[in-house]
């Protein structure tokens, strides 16, 4: 049984910044009582604690899930850890805001799970105290972890801070698949009806969408995506510029900022002609997931193309055959530009232990247990015996999804999600990718990957100093790009608005956030 003890929490010291951190020039440190031991905290295994335990949880959850607690995966840690959970987590969107004002005031549950922080919150509310640092944790309390990390200090390296400490757990998902995140799907059926073949140029796609206008349903949408982030592969293509959901990528080891570039402002002209044939969706900068999705499935069909991780989960199983992929566009160089996102197969984030906590080693045990190959598999796809069986190879597959339900559907009424890594070793040894990922990266194989326009961003995680320069900044070029991107498909006034606007992107301080992240791309890939 482990003894009670003082763990340290670690605050950053630094000068008054944009984040609000203040102190001195080394770490403060201030100590919280655990005790984990008064309520049986077991030396390895589970239960986790023999007795009585009951912690609060908060974060995001996809707006299709049910509660947690209605979950059978989730009903099962409970039994297995002895331990249960209040879960307060909210659909992504109204976690976002609660998230804000729950670090604001300070009052945060025992833990986030799914904890939608950026890396400047991490950066901000692990220094300054909110945020317990986990490495002393990990390495007492997480066995299975703290292996996976000695093992791969890769991943080690992107969930640690510039202060040295690790203040979130991480969700590692190595299936090669979130460089492309959108691809463009168009309806062959219509095609086939109005006598069309599957366009490969801009120019034949232009087409398609005029033809779907003229002859289709009422309310047809020939064009239908969420936000400007996804269509990033059709700017490429119009204007010769690769281009991704930040407007940040790296070219030869530079970083560049696309959404200045000249062939930038050509596509979202031409987007603009398109948007006043009434070919693109009115509402596509500002439908929110189940808006879009809903579109899909509508009677009578309306939905002519669209850019989206896949088919199924838009149109529905029973539309699925009526729609395709659409191979990459050459740009106007001839150049097919398959724009890679900076998503990372690392991500930061996915639980966190605040510094309120009274059994934060007991906590630890219960998301260690998660790490177990086979229960991320399960947190990440849902359980065996409801989604996935072992096949007799000893590997989980996919159990087939029922009729009139997607995969995603499914996935989401089961599998909450949050820490969890599933090793690209995983894939071979423990589980089966499931079929719609087998089949994107079959798709990325042929569609996409031959023509990769940009290296990514790697997953750098800045200083605190660099956070604290370009922070504000970077919000309100943010801001401003969106903002911009909208008005001019929807309105127009590029050609008249663009040279103030570069040199509105310029006053507000982009050659600064860029020089940043180029010396945190030089520090990271040893080149400094």
């Amino acid at each position: 049984m482990f003894s009670r003890r003082q763990f340290t929490l670690s605050a950053t010291a630094l000068g008054v910044t944009m984040l609000g951190i203040s102190g001195c020039s080394r770490p403060s440190e201030r100590t919280t009582e655990d005790l984990s031991s008064e309520v049986g905290l077991t030396d390895s295994g589970l239960p986790v604690v023999t007795g009585e335990l009951t912690l609060d949880f908060g974060g995001a959850k996809s707006a299709l899930a049910p509660d947690f607690e209605a979950m059978e995966l989730v009903q099962a840690w409970e039994a297995d850890s002895g331990i249960t959970i209040n879960w307060n987590n909210e659909p992504d969107e109204v976690w976002g805001e609660k998230k804000n004002l729950l670090l604001a005031g300070g009052e945060l549950p025992d833990a986030l799970f799914n904890t939608g922080l950026s890396d400047a919150e991490v950066a901000k509310y692990g220094a300054n105290g909110t945020l317990l640092a986990l490495e002393d944790l990990i390495e007492e309390n997480a066995p299975t972890l703290a292996a996976i990390l000695a093992e791969r200090p890769d991943i080690k390296a992107a969930i640690t801070a510039s202060d040295g400490h690790i203040y979130t757990l991480p969700s590692v998902e190595e299936l090669g698949l979130v460089e492309f995140p959108r691809m463009l799907f168009v309806n062959t059926d219509w095609l086939e009806t109005y006598g069309l073949e599957m366009p490969t140029t801009v120019e034949e796609y232009h087409q398609v969408l005029l033809a779907f206008k003229e002859n289709g349903p009422d309310g047809v949408l020939p064009l239908s995506f969420l936000g400007a982030g996804d269509i990033s592969d059709l700017i490429a293509a119009i204007g010769g510029q690769a281009d991704n959901p930040d407007h940040r990528i790296v070219e030869d080891g530079k970083v560049v900022f696309t959404a200045n570039q000249d062939g930038f402002r050509d596509a979202i002209a031409e987007l603009h002609t398109w948007y006043t044939e009434g070919l693109i969706d009115q509402e596509a900068f500002s439908q929110d997931y189940v808006k879009f999705i809903s579109k899909g499935k509508a009677e009578p069909q309306t939905l002519g193309s669209y850019y989206f991780w896949e088919i199924p989960e838009v149109v529905g199983p029973e539309r699925a055959d009526q729609y395709a992929i659409v191979p990459i566009f050459p740009g106007p160089d001839g150049v097919q530009r398959a724009c890679v996102a900076n998503n990372q197969e690392i991500n930061r984030g996915a639980f966190a232990i605040s510094s309120t906590n009274e059994y934060a080693a007991a906590t630890m045990r219960w998301a260690d247990m998660l790490f177990d190959p086979v229960m991320s598999a399960q947190a990440n796809w849902g359980p065996i015996g409801i989604t996935q069986q072992l096949n007799e190879d000893g590997l989980l597959e996919q159990i087939p999804v029922g009729e009139g339900e997607t995969e995603q559907e499914r996935r989401v009424k089961v599998s909450p999600g949050g820490p969890k890594i599933i090793t690209a070793e995983d894939f071979e040894t423990v589980v089966l990718p499931e079929p719609r990922a087998a089949e994107r990266q079959a798709q990325i194989a042929e569609f996409y990957e031959p023509h990769r326009a940009n290296e990514k961003y790697p997953p750098v995680m800045l200083s605190v100093d660099e956070l604290n320069r370009i922070s504000t900044l970077e919000t309100d070029i943010t801001s401003l790009v969106t903002e911009k991107i909208a008005t001019w498909i929807v309105k127009g006034g590029i050609e008249q608005e663009w040279d103030g606007y570069v040199s509105q992107l310029e006053a507000i301080g982009l050659g600064e956030v860029v020089e940043v992240y180029q010396t945190a791309y030089d520090r990271f890939t040893g080149t400094a």
